[in-house]
């Protein structure tokens, strides 16, 4: 199915829709559906928004034509039928969402998340919270949330830590505590670094037949053009985030240059009164829990804004649970897939152009700063760090208060 096939279907719709009624509207697109043969039950959805339930429906129905009209063949008057539950129930979506959240998962590169609960047992856990849903609609909704049914996959997540579960729900709770208060939750991390130049992105994008985009035929990287080390913040509350776009080392420097940088342009006007930070990130890395640097450099943040900041890490071997890398990430990637990332400038549009239908934003800016690698923290330069650590695991949780001035 081509684009062109949408565009006369979505023609012809726009032109009988006058004098369609409700039944006459189903039983055509059907008829439409059918003449198109595979896919065309998706194309006619698409190009007339009429709901793929009420096309199958409206086959259901030609292939077993009644002479007679039924009670059930009823024409509805003008806005007549059920509403939508989302509409009738608006905080059914969060309600939702909070209980497959804690169990989600998904692939970093991914925009799909999955849910190992049923449907059945979804509907009926909603059904207790006092939500009049079936399992058929829990279904909808979660397609609506960008969840999908999955089997199981075997991959390599590195060591099983003991606490690793509880370590998830301790972050869970810390994460809804300080949403409660109005206090700012950022997650952060580091994307994949990117070649810059001419070079072939994966993925594909509409272009004219026989006129793909020509990229070079080796990813060799281009000396004077380098790559590229994307940092991003995400905030978990206000489904925003801040992308440095590094040219130098990814260095804990540059991580907190990059928190810096999200909290001078975004952070502090969505939180005006903000006396706290909490930091959700991997256990390795530029913002690993065992890098002196990174605990210095976020001394400095705290002491140059006023904010106590609190980190908790996740345990080793878990960072797709991270979530940067399915809230951000992932559409980042998305947003640029088949296009060739040729200068800094194109990085920065397509990352600041990136949008979701939940409403995510992004901010993007080029760090031409410098950062060496190597930088040693000496055991008197980390006494200074007020570091307080957490009762559980606290090489994992721990805060850095900020040095109050006079």
């Amino acid at each position: 199915m081509d684009t062109e096939d949408h565009k006369i279907v979505e023609q012809k719709y726009s032109a009988l829709l006058p004098i369609f009624d409700e039944r006459s509207r189903r039983l055509w697109a059907a008829a439409e559906a059918k003449a198109l043969g595979r896919g065309g039950i998706s194309l006619v959805s698409k190009a007339t928004g009429i709901s793929r339930t009420t096309i199958h429906q409206g086959i259901k129905e030609l292939s077993q034509p009644s002479p007679l009209k039924t009670e059930s063949s009823r024409i509805r008057s003008k806005g007549g039928g059920r509403k939508p539950i989302a509409s009738a129930n608006p905080d059914i979506l969060a309600a939702l969402e909070s209980l497959v959240e804690p169990s989600a998962r998904g692939d970093p590169e991914s925009p799909l998340r999955w849910t190992c609960k049923s449907t059945r047992n979804l509907a009926d856990a909603m059904q207790k919270k006092g939500y009049k849903i079936g399992r058929q609609k829990i279904s909808e909704l979660l397609s609506d949330l960008d969840y999908s049914l999955q089997a199981n996959r075997k991959v390599r997540e590195g060591s099983h830590h003991p606490d690793r579960d509880a370590q998830f729900q301790y972050i869970n709770e810390k994460v809804k505590s300080f949403q409660k208060a109005n206090q700012p939750v950022i997650s952060v991390d580091t994307k994949k670094k990117e070649l810059i130049g001419d070079f072939k992105n994966s993925g594909r994008e509409w272009q004219p037949k026989g006129r793909p985009e020509p990229v070079r035929v080796h990813d060799f990287p281009d000396k004077a053009l380098g790559k590229v080390n994307p940092y991003g913040v995400y905030d978990q509350t206000a489904n925003a985030g801040w992308v440095s776009v590094g040219v130098d080392h990814d260095t804990s420097a540059f991580a907190v240059e990059t928190i810096r940088r999200w909290w001078t342009n975004m952070g502090r006007h969505s939180y005006p009164d903000a006396k706290q930070l909490l930091i959700t990130a991997d256990g390795g890395g530029s913002n690993g829990y065992r890098i002196r640097l990174w605990k210095l450099e976020l001394q400095a943040f705290a002491d140059e804004f006023g904010l106590d900041v609190s980190v908790c890490h996740f345990p080793p071997g878990t960072s797709k649970w991270n979530k940067i890398e399915h809230r951000m990430f992932s559409h980042i990637s998305m947003n640029w897939r088949g296009k060739p990332l040729t200068s800094h400038e194109v990085i920065v549009n397509l990352i600041a152009n990136t949008t979701t239908r939940q409403g995510l934003e992004i901010q993007a800016g080029l760090d031409t700063n410098t950062y060496p690698k190597g930088i040693k923290v000496t055991d008197e330069e980390l006494k200074n760090v007020k570091l307080a650590k957490d009762d559980f695991h606290g090489e994992w949780n721990y805060s850095i208060h900020r040095n109050c001035s006079g």
